[in-house]
C-alpha cells in the first residue's frame, strides 16, 4: 500500500536536510534543489556540508578548488536563506571525506533530530562505490533528487548494497530500510540546466558565470585561480 506524503515526514520539525558535495562551485542549481527539497518534505533546516578531500572527485581528475574557498562561497551564497546552514565539519576532520563518517558525527552533534541526506541520483546509483555503502541508510532517510523525465522508479537504481535491506513502497517511489525504520525516497525537483562541470569550463576560459552562480558568491568565484590551467579529463 503505496504511503501518504505525511508519512514520509514523522517528525516535521525534526527533519535536518543534510546537503553534502564539492560545491565546486556552488550555483544556482545547488540553492534550487536544497530548496526545493525542504518545502516537499518540511525540513527544519538544511546543512551544507562542503567535503573537504573527497575521494571519488580526487580520482577522477577534477579541478578542485581549495575546501576553505568553496566554503566560504556557500557561505556567502546561503547568507540570506534563514533555512541554510553551512558546516565545516569535513573541514575540520583530517583525511578522505567520507560520508560515513559525516553522518555519524551530524547524527551524534544532532541529535534529536533525524538526518536526511540529499543526494543526486547519479550519485544514488554509485551508492557502492562509497565507503560502508550499506550502513547509511542506517543513520539517516535518504531524498534522492531527480529531474524531469525523472528517470524511472526507485528499483530501476536502487544500489545493490541496499536491495536486501529495504522494501520497496508499492508506488515505486520510495522503500524503508527493514532494521532501522528510516526511508528513502525519490523526489522530483525543476530541471535547471547548470553543471559545475560547465562553470568551471567557462572560468578557465574567462567567461562570465553571472546568474549561473548566486550573486553573493560570484566575484570571488570568478577571482579564484582554481580552475585556470589545463582542461579536465
Amino acid at each position: 500500500m503505496a504511503s501518504s506524503a505525511n508519512e514520509w515526514r514523522p517528525f516535521v520539525s525534526r527533519l535536518v536536510g543534510i546537503f553534502g558535495g564539492t560545491f565546486n562551485p556552488i550555483h544556482v542549481g545547488h540553492l534550487r534543489a536544497a530548496e526545493e527539497v525542504a518545502e516537499q518534505l518540511g525540513l527544519a533546516r538544511v546543512l551544507f556540508v562542503p567535503a573537504a578531500d573527497p575521494p571519488l572527485k580526487r580520482a577522477d581528475g577534477q579541478a578542485l578548488a581549495p575546501a576553505a574557498d568553496r566554503l566560504a562561497w556557500v557561505t556567502a551564497a546561503i547568507r540570506d536563506n534563514p533555512l541554510f546552514e553551512a558546516s565545516a565539519l569535513e573541514l575540520e576532520r583530517k583525511g578522505p571525506s567520507y560520508t560515513v563518517d559525516t553522518l555519524r558525527a551530524l547524527r551524534a552533534e544532532l541529535a534529536p533530530a533525524e538526518l536526511v541526506f540529499v543526494v543526486g541520483q547519479d550519485a544514488f546509483v554509485d551508492l557502492d562505490s562509497w565507503r560502508q555503502p550499506e550502513v547509511l541508510p542506517t543513520l539517516a532517510h535518504f531524498a534522492v533528487v531527480t529531474r524531469p523525465p525523472g528517470g524511472g522508479d526507485l528499483p530501476d537504481w536502487l544500489p545493490s548494497s541496499l536491495a536486501a535491506s529495504c522494501e520497496i513502497d508499492a508506488d515505486g517511489q520510495g522503500a524503508r530500510h527493514r532494521e532501522a525504520g528510516t526511508w528513502i525516497r525519490r523526489l522530483e525537483i525543476s530541471a535547471l540546466d547548470v553543471s559545475a562541470t560547465d562553470l568551471r569550463h567557462r572560468l578557465r576560459e574567462g567567461r562570465s558565470v553571472r546568474y549561473l552562480v548566486p550573486e553573493a558568491a560570484r566575484e570571488a568565484i570568478e577571482k579564484s585561480l582554481s580552475y585556470r590551467g589545463t582542461a579536465e579529463p
